[in-house]
């Protein structure tokens, strides 16, 4: 017989089809691996275009219009519909053609096309090459001022050809930058699109060229944020953040605080938040929150300093604060002393104060603020929740200091931490991420936000410290739960400081501990439907069953004292004992005592494990047949009936449920059948799932795919090449 030809698939040809306007496509196969070239002098033979030099291969999807190339072409799969159209140097020149010599109508017409062929980059590099940018730079500059639809095409295509990065923004000159500073302060005489591609064109001017001091001197602060207020385009809303956040991260320290200050206005803030927040925009007020809050970085990395006198003049308030009516003479005192008074003043002794206020070095308490991060910036927002809440922080101050057992809460110290705590979850110091959307509207509602933010953190972190009855030797657990109720209350995207605190105020301590042991649970239950984990369940649970038999039978061993029964009625004062002998096969029993213990010889009776016919439990046991037996006696009652003799049986009534259960599943085990109690099943999951846990440590925080990755495909062949 001869054997049927089998049909090689070669990997490198794909079947795809090629569409022409007002033509019919051409099914043809692509060899990836002769030349492009090539492939379209074919295709234009096919409909008799000789100048085939002049085409080129398109994508066709809606998502994707670029133009194929050696590069590229890799894209190209089974059954991919590919357009015959112009190359991008034919389409460049004609473009060039038209916008130097063609009316306003045409020039507007081709500028429209332009917009969607520069998204492509091997089209950009054709344009650029034809001087096209320049072209587009003067028609900015001075054509446009007559036609709205040439500079808003105009804008729309400079700003996606640079969006290539294949020409420096330095390129621009001084009346470019002029211009669009211009379009951006009278923006309402102009399309949208206009101002969002002029808003653009700024920011990148700002970040990637030296012309950013001229925009900076240029363009006024209140243009953008009057812009916000006054616009609605997302879009433009967007890129004129992005242009605030441009000009802030090129400012000195003076210019970002003159900024951060001017923003901070009520009618700024509103304006910044605005509605429907897309992904863009949240990132770009994440990015403008972190500039912000980054001001803080300066106090946070400042060591207090001994000659500070203002920061000692804040600690002198604090304790002023806290204890006002305990110490106005002292305070009296320490005014006679800095004037240059006696020195019998100089006997007060404020370290008592301080050490009521929870610091740790009572006598010097600017030692307290020498550790960076948090720095004096912690001194700071103490100083404002003692000056703003007062009532509240000398409650805190005053209850703690007064309490005589181990469980005060000392503000001193505490304070410094959760400052130190702020920093970092907010990652105050450190530049934004590229792709982070944390933005926390509530930090665009208050003059004040991060010590306004620091004060509502410290009640919460003095609410949560008496729930868990802390101690100090609990400091660094009660923090490990303060920073997670305000993680938490982050991820909730409170609107404002007000709503922060009423979120934060309903995760208590016990509240987090039953997030916490409710994610466990629920993380555990995942992990347990997940193929790999099944699997391994499956490989250890007869070695689990094996464990439990062997301690119900070592239980068993053991032995135990049974009170008597007759007639269903226990007799007072009377028990017997049984046990099993070591080697498994005989169940010695006999009377006892209540006090001793039997061993196995003083035993007399004798029971073969072969002799066994059957377990009994319950009401099918022969001694509990009687009416007047309690319902607590018969569920902890059971028999062993014998092989050879029909009508005898051992019967046992256990002392509790726990003995009823390790005596019942251990002589299953001895008769070779299932152990069926509840206390065997609880004993499996608890010892199944602590050895789950056990082998499962190294993958601590790694997330456990419910199915396996699938097997990829065999290569194309096996001749593997390894260069040493």
């Amino acid at each position: 017989m001869i054997p049927k030809k089998t049909t090689v698939k070669d990997s490198h040809i794909v079947k795809i089809a090629v569409e022409r306007e007002n033509h019919m496509a051409q099914l043809i196969n692509l060899d990836q691996r002769h030349p492009l070239a090539s492939k379209i002098q074919d295709i234009c033979n096919g409909w008799s275009i000789s100048d085939h030099q002049n085409y080129a291969l398109q994508f066709c999807e809606s998502n994707n219009q670029k133009y194929v190339t050696e590069k590229n072409r890799n894209e190209i799969k089974n059954g991919s519909v590919l357009r015959l159209q112009y190359s991008p140097s034919k389409t460049a020149s004609d473009a060039m053609e038209v916008l130097l010599n063609g009316n306003p109508q045409e020039k507007a017409q081709r500028l429209k096309e332009l917009t969607s062929l520069s998204t492509d980059h091997t089209f950009a590099l054709e344009f650029i090459k034809e001087k096209g940018l320049d072209t587009l730079i003067k028609m900015i500059e001075e054509g446009g001022q007559t036609n709205e639809e040439i500079l808003n095409y105009s804008l729309a295509s400079f700003v996606e050809l640079m969006e290539h990065g294949t020409v420096s923004w330095e390129v621009p000159e001084n009346s470019f930058v002029a211009r669009n500073i211009e379009i951006v302060r009278n923006f309402q005489k102009y399309p949208t699109n206009c101002g969002e591609s002029a808003l653009s064109n700024l920011e990148n001017i700002v970040m990637c060229s030296n012309k950013h001091v001229l925009v900076a001197e240029d363009i006024k602060l209140q243009d953008i944020l009057r812009l916000l207020q006054e616009v609605n385009s997302p879009v433009m809303r967007q890129n004129a953040i992005a242009l605030l956040n441009a000009l802030f991260v090129k400012a000195d320290e003076s210019r970002r605080r003159t900024i951060a200050h001017t923003i901070s206005a009520k009618q700024f803030r509103l304006a910044l938040i605005g509605n429907g927040l897309g992904t863009e925009m949240t990132h770009q007020l994440y990015v403008l929150q972190t500039l912000t809050l980054g001001l803080l970085e300066k106090r946070m990395r400042m060591k207090m300093n001994a000659q500070d006198q203002d920061a000692h003049e804040k600690i002198k308030e604090l304790r002023r604060i806290a204890f006002d009516d305990h110490t106005n003479a002292l305070n009296q005192s320490d005014d006679h002393i800095r004037r240059g008074g006696g020195s019998g003043a100089g006997n007060v002794n404020f370290s008592q104060y301080y050490k009521k206020l929870g610091f740790k070095c009572d006598i010097n308490p600017a030692q307290d603020f020498i550790e960076t991060p948090p720095g004096i910036l912690a001194l700071d927002c103490m100083v404002y929740f003692a000056r703003n809440y007062t009532q509240q922080y000398a409650k805190i101050v005053r209850e703690n200091s007064c309490r005589a057992d181990e469980h005060e809460c000392p503000f001193g110290r505490t304070s410094i931490e959760l400052v130190k705590v702020l920093c970092d979850i907010l990652r105050i110091g450190e530049p934004p991420a590229e792709q982070s959307g944390d933005f926390q509207p509530m930090f665009f509602t208050h003059d004040s936000p991060f010590e306004e933010f620091f004060c509502i953190c410290v009640i919460t972190l003095n609410r949560t410290w008496k729930d868990m009855r802390a101690t100090a030797e609990d400091f660094s657990t009660t923090f490990s739960v303060v920073r997670e109720q305000i993680q938490r209350t982050l991820k909730l995207r409170p609107e404002n400081l007000e709503d922060f605190r009423n979120k934060i105020a309903l995760l208590t301590y016990q509240q987090i501990t039953t997030l916490r042991q409710q994610e466990r649970t629920s993380k555990e239950e995942c992990d347990s439907t997940a193929s790999a984990i099944v699997k391994l369940k499956e490989k250890i649970s007869p070695h689990i069953l094996e464990l439990i038999k062997q301690q119900r039978l070592s239980f068993l061993v053991e032995g135990t004292r049974f009170a008597k029964y007759l007639r269903g009625t226990r007799t007072k004062d009377k028990f017997w004992y049984a046990r099993l002998s070591p080697n498994h096969k005989v169940i010695h029993y006999g009377d006892c005592d209540e006090k001793n213990i039997p061993t196995m010889e003083e035993l007399p009776k004798k029971l073969p494990i072969s002799e066994i016919k059957q377990l009994l439990e319950g009401k099918e046991c022969p001694h509990m047949k009687e009416t007047r037996i309690r319902k607590s006696a018969v569920n902890l009652a059971f028999s062993i009936t014998f092989e050879n003799m029909e009508h005898s049986t051992l019967d046992f009534v256990a002392p509790d449920e726990s003995i009823f259960n390790y005596w019942t599943d251990g002589i299953n085990a001895l008769l070779c059948q299932p152990m069926v109690s509840k206390q065997k099943n609880e004993d499996f999951d608890t010892l199944l799932s602590m050895e789950i846990k056990l082998r499962l440590l190294d993958t601590e925080g790694v997330d456990i795919s419910k199915d396996p990755p699938p097997i990829p495909e065999d290569p194309e062949n096996y001749d593997f090449c390894f260069e040493s």
